[in-house]
């Protein structure tokens, strides 16, 4: 099964377990990361799944949707590498993904 690498907000890392069918948020929300909120439950209409990832990374993700680019543009922590993980489904070609769970706005 793929692994995706989750770092917290204190900066703790753990590597999970990703099912196929899922997005990074699902895959973070469901193993217990209680600080990514996903309030919107993955609509895409709340910016509380942020992440930053890992650079390695950006160019194996699928494009950024205006509405996405959107929301993040609310935040006051977005840099380069930010996405909403409920916009990114988590496939085979992403395993070893590195997510770090962006502060809270």
């Amino acid at each position: 099964m793929p692994k995706l690498i989750v770092t917290t907000r204190e900066g703790e890392t753990s590597e999970i377990a990703v099912e196929d069918g899922l997005t990074v948020m699902e895959a973070i929300r469901d193993n217990g990361f209680d600080e990514l909120l996903a309030l919107c439950g993955g609509c895409c209409s709340c910016a509380t799944c942020h992440v930053h990832v890992d650079p390695a990374f950006t160019d194996k993700l699928p494009a950024m949707s205006e509405d996405e680019d959107d929301l993040l543009e609310s935040s006051d922590h977005r840099v380069e590498t930010s996405r909403l993980s409920c916009q990114i489904p988590f496939t085979g070609d992403l395993d070893g993904l590195k997510v770090t769970i962006a502060p809270e706005d």
